[in-house]
């Protein structure tokens, strides 16, 4: 499976999300690209980061920018989170971790001692042409929305 490089096309990708649809990313071409993974709908640091996208999805779509959030949730999972806080764009469902490999996303985490495999939160930015341009790992939330808004700007 080929993964996401910077500068360069981002793989083929089609993943179910809310509203009963299949996203195919080629589909949105001529457009740019946020696609976020979080690690869990409804929880506090996932719902923040979705609340500030929600926050500044008018000045994304002033620059002709979509922005997706994915997680390994389902869809029904998906529905409720994105009705509870009336986000306006799309939740992808990554059961398959599909996506995440192709993003390279999964990644070994701790919590309270314990070991696990999960999503570290991470953040990219896709041009008009599909091709990968920016990336962020690690992400923590606050301010984050800004820099993103700020790296859309700039393409």
């Amino acid at each position: 499976m080929n993964t996401a490089q910077i500068d360069r096309v981002v793989p083929a990708l089609k993943l179910p999300a809310t509203g009963e649809q299949v996203i195919d990313l080629k589909s949105l071409r001529g457009k740019k690209l946020v696609i976020y993974f979080y690690p869990k709908d409804s929880t506090p640091g996932c719902t923040t980061e979705g609340q500030d996208f929600a926050a500044n999805h008018a000045k994304f779509k002033r620059l002709n920018t979509v922005i997706l959030g994915v997680s390994k949730d389902s869809v029904a999972s998906h529905e409720k989170f994105k009705a509870k806080y009336n986000f306006p764009f799309d939740l992808l469902s990554d059961e398959s971790e599909q996506a995440c490999k192709i993003f390279d996303v999964i990644k070994e985490k701790s919590m309270y001692g314990r070991k696990y495999m999960g999503i570290e939160r991470s953040t990219f930015l896709i041009d008009e042409q599909g091709k990968l341009r920016r990336e962020w790992r690690k992400v923590k939330v606050k301010g984050h929305v800004d820099d993103v808004l700020a790296a859309a700007k700039e393409l």
